[in-house]
């Protein structure tokens, strides 16, 4: 019988290799920053074109490489960062497994230059799909710069599954961010097809934050800290009114390096517990400080998994550090012990704060008529036949007499109040501000207002989408709305089907779009209120839900456009909100699941009362 069993080839291992290692161009920037970044670089500079497909080159100023270690360093399991299995419960770098270089090189063509301070020459090296095709001294700065030219080259299926350029320019600046953070003290300058992105100078945490989401956050930072003798948490988190819908802007830095955990992150969220919405999440940029002993990296090849020996004890000691935080910067309301339960007699004592007290209280018993003493001689009367309230209403009238001129003013006032009776009159009405009640021939059905015109919404603005135009109304003053480089990237991803639904956006800058114009079937008083909000929907939807970029969009602008719980309609608004209803392809159930509509009949009517 012959041998089956042989050993692979180092070129296929690598390119099985690099399937875990590198599976988008981000996977392999992060592993290009995190050298540069163990290279002791205190200046990185970021080359994209093509988002990364045709070229990602990282240029560090750090300690390079001599030409033996430069040729070594292409090889798999090739590491200076540790040398006996103990070293692996001590490790502060990023990289140790010693994979990155070589499943990048396994997939992309690789140029490599680097040189050491103390040498006059530094070495060149080109590979391409694990081949060295030449190697040879040259001329070069101090440091190491790395291209890798057209990924995924050899591998046409990988290439093909690929997404869309803002897509991956996305990926690519998220993983950026996530480097620039961890080390503030670093200069890092991003470019994007000869474009600058990000030009970071090197400062505190803070001026790091501001300098990657935008200023518009320098407001809204609360320094955390908290130091316990086994683990120190420092750094920053969000104001309540900051936290978002979506994930995206919480960062976690075990030892500098960026991990994801939803136990942790539980922890934050709990600590925001009666502060935001149970949907929201807060941001956050939090550096966890511990012994390398009590934690292990070594779960995943991505490494931002992580693996603690007392996660109980750290979740507590983030959640305290979270609440202090919001306690000390008056976040939350606290009790003031220094008064005196007492307060009446306190108060009897000190005819000045008494007088005050019954001013300021004074309306609920003088200013409204019918509790006048000069009425209420004639109680008597609600226990009479034909008597009651209006009698009594009648002689407060000879009393005190109430000239009301109409106005804007005053019929905004009366569309106000909590019911009257002109709309409770007709066969359609509203309850609670929340649902539509509407007569039909065999009983009568009610609405949810909110889930129904959500439907209503979403089936226009799909098919505003299928034929790529829609009605747009210009802002007579285009606000600028200043966005995070991701969020830009997004926003450019899905200019064209914005503007089928009637957006109309320029660039205006680095991250930055004038909106020049809105839907014209929306009711707007805050462009860039709108406008922030559909981002914000759009990237919920899309966490939650695997859909198409059109129907993610028209979710979105349904979601922030439809009429709210609460809201206030006239008897026209309701039967229009009833018919739009009933001619949707789907009128039964909303953007969620849920029903928009009970019906209820005269069968069940009549069982209700045993008839």
């Amino acid at each position: 019988m012959n041998n089956l069993i042989q050993l692979l080839p180092d070129a296929i291992a690598n390119q099985i290799a690099a399937g875990e290692v590198v599976q988008r161009p981000a996977s392999a920037l992060k592993e290009l920053l995190e050298n540069a970044v163990d290279a002791g670089a205190t200046k990185i500079q970021v080359v994209l074109k093509d988002a990364g497909k045709q070229l990602i080159q990282v240029i560090d100023n750090g300690r390079g490489m001599s030409p033996t270690d430069a040729r070594m360093s292409f090889e798999r399991h090739a590491t200076s960062k540790i040398k006996e299995s103990k070293d692996l419960f001590s490790i502060r770098t990023f990289g140790f497994r010693g994979e990155a270089l070589a499943s990048i090189a396994a997939v992309a063509q690789v140029e490599l230059k680097t040189k050491t301070a103390d040498e006059e020459l530094g070495t060149y090296i080109c590979i391409e799909g694990s081949e060295v095709k030449k190697q040879e001294p040259v001329a070069a700065q101090n440091g190491t710069s790395v291209s890798m030219k057209n990924l995924f080259f050899n591998v046409p299926a990988r290439r093909n599954f690929l997404k869309s350029n803002p897509v991956e320019m996305r990926h690519l600046v998220d993983e950026f961010q996530r480097v620039a953070l961890s080390y503030p003290e670093i200069a890092f300058t991003l470019m994007q097809n000869d474009m600058e992105m990000y030009s970071l100078l090197p400062g505190k945490l803070s001026q790091r934050i501001t300098g990657i989401f935008g200023k518009n956050y320098q407001d809204k930072l609360i320094p955390a800290d908290e130091e316990t003798p086994h683990l120190m948490v420092k750094g920053y988190i969000g104001k309540p009114e900051s936290a978002k819908k979506t994930r995206g802007e919480q960062f976690f830095f075990v030892n500098n390096r960026y991990i994801k955990s939803s136990y942790l992150h539980h922890a934050v969220s709990t600590a925001f517990e009666g502060l935001i919405q149970p949907d929201q999440h807060p941001f956050y940029v939090l550096f966890l400080e511990i012994d390398p002993s009590h934690i292990d990296i070594n779960v995943h090849p991505t490494k931002t998994e992580i693996k603690f020996d007392d996660e109980r004890t750290v979740y507590a000691v983030i959640r305290t550090c979270i609440k202090q935080a919001l306690g000390a910067h008056h976040v939350v309301p606290s009790l003031d012990f220094t008064v005196d339960v007492n307060f009446e007699k306190n108060w009897a004592n000190d005819s000045v704060k008494k007088e005050q007290v019954d001013r300021e209280y004074s309306y609920k018993s003088y200013n409204t008529p019918e509790f006048k003493k000069s009425s209420t001689s004639g109680w008597e009367k609600l226990f009479e036949v034909g008597g009651g309230a209006q009698s009594i209403r009648e002689d407060s009238k000879e009393e005190t007499e109430v000239l009301t001129f109409p106005s804007r003013a005053t019929e905004q006032q009366d569309f106000q109040n909590p019911s009257t009776p002109e709309e409770t009159t007709g066969t359609t009405f509203q309850v609670e501000l929340s649902y539509i009640v509407a007569q039909f021939s065999s009983g009568f059905i009610i609405l949810d207002q909110q889930t129904a015109h959500e439907r209503i919404l979403f089936e226009r603005y799909q098919k505003q989408l299928s034929i790529a135009k829609g009605p747009s109304q210009q802002c007579l003053f285009p606000p600028v709305i200043e966005l995070s480089g991701g969020d830009f990237q997004l926003v450019m991803g899905i200019r064209e089907e914005l503007a089928s639904l009637g957006f109309l956006i320029e660039v205006f800058g680095k991250d930055a779009v004038l909106i020049q114009g809105v839907p014209a079937d929306i009711q707007v008083k805050n462009e860039k209120e709108l406008f922030e909000g559909l981002i914000e929907q759009y990237k919920h939807f899309k966490n939650e839900l695997s859909l198409e970029n059109r129907e993610y969009l028209a979710r979105a602008l349904a979601r922030k456009a439809s009429i709210k719980r609460g809201q206030r309609l006239n008897s026209q608004e309701m039967e229009l909100v009833v018919g739009q209803l009933f001619a949707c392809q789907n009128p039964n159930y909303g953007l969620s699941g849920n029903k928009t509509f009970v019906k209820l009949d005269l069968t069940s009517i009549h069982s209700f009362f045993g008839k």
